[in-house]
């Protein structure tokens, strides 16, 4: 597959996972709740800085397969395989699908970012009660499917990105608010079920 059209595909699936992820999620919530479930980053520094960072990472994930389409960049030769786009496709795809599946399972407790302010009902049943944070499972196989799709440094650059941020958010953020909040409940809950993999980041 060429390295533009490869490029086409990945900016459509960007295109989709923002819309479906982003976009529609937030509209849904609006309708169901009369706020859209986005939350600005309010706290203290490693809250601001982990917003900004998972920013930017998603930018830079973005911006790999735009750069590969101008010719700016090309794809990194042992990894341009149809068969590594192919699988990227599928990956990519899934994530996508996962992602939404994960938000919806949220229901109304479903938040972008943390308001200290607020109490959400404790989501641990379902796909949650696999792992703790899918959504987040699922953009990482979303990234790593359109890396593989458009294989390039900035692409790669992205992912690594994406994971670092990701797990600032979840350990200095996310876990320290629902321990707060949930108390025993929640320390339960990371014993017993892994961070992102099944089984991995037990907090006991």
């Amino acid at each position: 597959m060429r390295a533009t059209i490869a490029a086409d595909i990945a900016l459509v699936l960007f295109a989709v996972f923002g819309v479906l992820g982003f976009g529609w999620r937030s509209w849904l919530q609006y309708r169901r709740t009369g706020s859209t479930g986005i939350r600005a980053a309010r706290g203290g520094a490693t809250e601001r800085i982990a917003a900004a960072a998972l920013a930017i990472a998603l930018l830079v994930a973005g911006s790999a397969p735009i750069l590969q389409r101008a010719n700016i960049i090309g794809p990194i030769g042992a990894l341009t395989a149809v068969w590594i786009q192919v699988v990227g496709i599928a990956v990519a795809t899934a994530g996508i699908a996962a992602t939404v599946y994960a938000q919806l399972a949220m229901g109304d407790s479903w938040r972008m970012g943390v308001d200290a302010r607020e109490t959400t009902t404790l989501v641990h049943t379902g796909v949650f009660g696999l792992v703790r944070n899918p959504i987040y499972s699922s953009m990482f196989a979303f990234d790593l499917g359109a890396t593989l799709l458009t294989p390039n440094l900035v692409a790669c650059l992205g992912f690594i990105l994406l994971i670092a941020t990701i797990e600032l958010q979840v350990r200095r953020v996310e876990e320290p608010y629902l321990t707060r909040i949930h108390g025993d409940a929640y320390r339960a809950y990371t014993a017993s079920v892994g961070r992102f993999v099944p089984g991995i980041g037990l907090i006991r």
